[in-house]
């Protein structure tokens, strides 16, 4: 699935599908599933997964500021304290979506 219109509302993002379907994920979840490195870690050859220290989220870091188109396969949510190296793929999109029930 590709998403037609991707827009925040309050404070959900909210996605229409090419199917015709609509999610709503709210900022604090999009934000909380961040796949970036620095949020997940990443993993070594040997599938060992490195993280740096959990770091406290600030109310800005639940406020978006843009959302940015990239390819024609993800986005790339800006927020307000700066954070910008998450790269959330149509599919991760579609699945945060569906644990949230829509």
């Amino acid at each position: 699935m590709r998403p037609v219109d991707i827009q925040q509302i309050g404070c959900d993002v909210a996605i229409k599908w090419d199917d015709g379907t609509e999610s709503y994920i709210p900022l604090e979840t999009l934000r909380r599933a961040c796949p970036c490195a620095g949020c997940k870690g990443e993993v070594d050859v040997m599938g060992n997964l490195y993280r740096g220290p959990d770091k406290p989220l600030t109310p800005l870091a639940f406020q978006l500021r843009q959302i940015a188109r990239v390819g024609g396969y993800a986005i790339q949510p800006i927020w307000a304290d700066g954070h910008s190296s998450g790269i959330f793929s149509f599919d991760y999109l579609s699945r945060l979506a569906s644990a949230q029930g829509y």
